[in-house]
């Protein structure tokens, strides 16, 4: 049964590409986190560690035992580890994968000194991460003997948009895509033409997003990019390949676009008689939402204040008293 289950977890994509689920199934992560060990032969360049699951190592050892021979290999089994954005379940792994990839080489037993990885991610102050991210924890862990420092002795190489990573046997492109967080990115992979997205779109429903305007911005820069840089399927975060990708990136700026309409023909109504004289976040919630259980207004009331936010920084609404949920909003006259 342990066979069969690590197997489950471990699916060949394409010859370029094995994604290894992170064991962290759940409501927000779907059948949990996927890890994408990118390149025909060793080196490989590993895309994300999931979230630290003491379940995970075995399965991505399994998954890069069974990519070729080990015995008689000077070859390291990863040489880049890049991770797509802050969020736990995609960098809370990265002590225990280093920790894995120094084991598998000291089994072997080969006189040639272990090279550590390097690791990748696009910069983000430590200032602006929340207070909940447990990265600068993580980074503060790892010894520095686990992995190969960035010229200004950092731990994180920083990615840059349109860079390019290659190993022995593939590329990846980098595309800056934030609105999910800040840093995320998405990866080009030429060889797949396919989309590494996190979890700025994942395989199954919709995603959460830090800020709106740089969200849908984002997912029209994606598309943009297909222009240039055809892809098909999208290998996202979370969720089941995607095969037809532009599809679903539209999908998701038309889904917002009218969530944004909704939210605006509400504003042209009057208020409930128990609002005082103008729309809340809260009363546009209950208004749009009227039909779901009561237990998603709260989540929706996040997405909302999100639209509430993209829609005064475009000068359509404005702010008229409270805080939080209870944020007073009018539309904009000089509209």
């Amino acid at each position: 049964m342990e066979t069969l289950e690590v197997l489950a977890s471990i699916t060949k994509l394409s010859p370029n590409i094995i994604r290894v689920l992170g064991q962290n199934p759940g409501k927000f992560t779907l059948q949990g986190t996927n890890t994408y060990i990118v390149g025909r032969q060793r080196p490989y360049i590993l895309v994300d560690t999931g979230e630290g699951r003491e379940e995970y190592v075995p399965i991505l050892e399994s998954a890069l035992k069974g990519t070729s021979p080990p015995e008689n290999s000077d070859t390291l089994d990863v040489s880049d580890v890049i991770i797509s954005h802050w969020h736990g379940d995609h960098v809370g792994g990265l002590p225990s994968v280093l920790a894995l990839l120094r084991r598998l080489w000291d089994e072997r037993k080969t006189d040639v000194p272990f090279t550590p990885p390097r690791l990748h991610k696009f910069p983000l102050p430590v200032n602006e991460l929340p207070e909940r991210s447990d990265l600068p924890s993580i980074i503060h862990s790892l010894p520095s003997n686990s992995f190969t420092p960035a010229s200004d002795r950092s731990v994180f190489h920083d990615l840059q948009d349109g860079q390019e990573l290659k190993n022995s046997s593939t590329s990846l492109r980098v595309l800056h895509t934030p609105g999910h967080t800040r840093d995320s990115i998405c990866l080009f992979m030429p060889e797949d033409r396919a989309l590494y997205t996190a979890d700025t779109v994942l395989g199954q429903g919709t995603a959460v997003f830090e800020d709106l305007q740089l969200y849908i911005s984002s997912l029209r820069k994606m598309l943009d990019y297909h222009k240039s840089n055809t892809y098909g399927m999208l290998y996202p975060g979370h969720g089941p390949v995607v095969p037809e990708g532009t599809k679903l990136i539209e999908t998701y700026i038309k889904h917002r676009l009218e969530r944004e309409a909704q939210v605006l023909q509400v504003l042209q109504t009057t208020p409930p008689s128990d609002a005082e004289s103008s729309w809340t976040t809260w009363t546009i919630v209950s208004k749009i939402y009227q039909g779901y259980p009561e237990s998603l207004w709260t989540p929706a009331a996040h997405s909302i204040a999100l639209h509430m936010k993209k829609l005064e920084a475009d000068g359509i609404v404005k702010k008229s008293g409270g805080e939080g949920v209870h944020t007073s909003w009018y539309l904009n006259s000089k509209l």
